[in-house]
């Protein structure tokens, strides 16, 4: 089994943590929660390590381009290597397809079910993206509702965090 470990790191949005692997591979992304404390209990919990690790450089450049990010520099994550034990093949299918979104775009549950041939799985998709372990890294903000309707989103904030994290790439929801 892997040892992971993890780090939190502040932001223009607050602190936010990032898990890895041992091969660097992020496996977790935990925007920010009402206190630090309570972003970095839930990092510890979900990468079962210990303590707080030194980013290695390749977990380093990832937190220097979410910071980007987070003060109004868009970024595409698309080849940040990710980790995704414990999901189903489905979900990997769905977190493919929302991980080729490009910032300032977005796409609908219903567009992604029919991206994975599974037409009709609005709802389905949209319970794999409730359980995407790596949020803006697998950027799930940018999957809405249709309609261009908000849809929901099950980080810190809701759907307020999403529609915060889609202005900042230019996208305004209608509320």
């Amino acid at each position: 089994m892997q040892k992971l470990a993890y780090c939190i790191f502040d932001t223009a949005l607050g602190a936010c943590g990032i898990g890895w692997t041992s091969e660097r591979s992020v496996t977790h992304f935990q925007l920010p929660e009402a206190t630090i404390e309570r972003t970095a209990s839930r990092v510890a919990r979900l990468t079962a390590a210990t303590s707080p690790s030194a980013a290695p450089p390749e977990v380093a450049d990832v937190i220097d381009r979410v910071r980007a990010h987070l003060s109004g520099e868009p970024q595409d994550f698309d080849l940040v290597p990710v980790e995704l034990n414990g999901v189903s093949d489905f979900e990997r299918q769905v977190y493919r397809v929302t991980r080729e979104i490009a910032a300032g775009r977005t796409m609908t549950y219903g567009e992604i079910a029919r991206a994975v041939n599974h037409s009709g799985a609005a709802r389905v998709v949209g319970q794999a993206l409730g359980r995407n372990p790596i949020p803006l890294i697998i950027p799930c903000h940018r999957v809405l509702a249709a309609g261009g309707k908000s849809g929901g989103f099950s980080a810190p904030g809701g759907r307020a965090t999403k529609a915060k994290l889609l202005a900042l790439e230019g996208v305004l929801l209608p509320f």
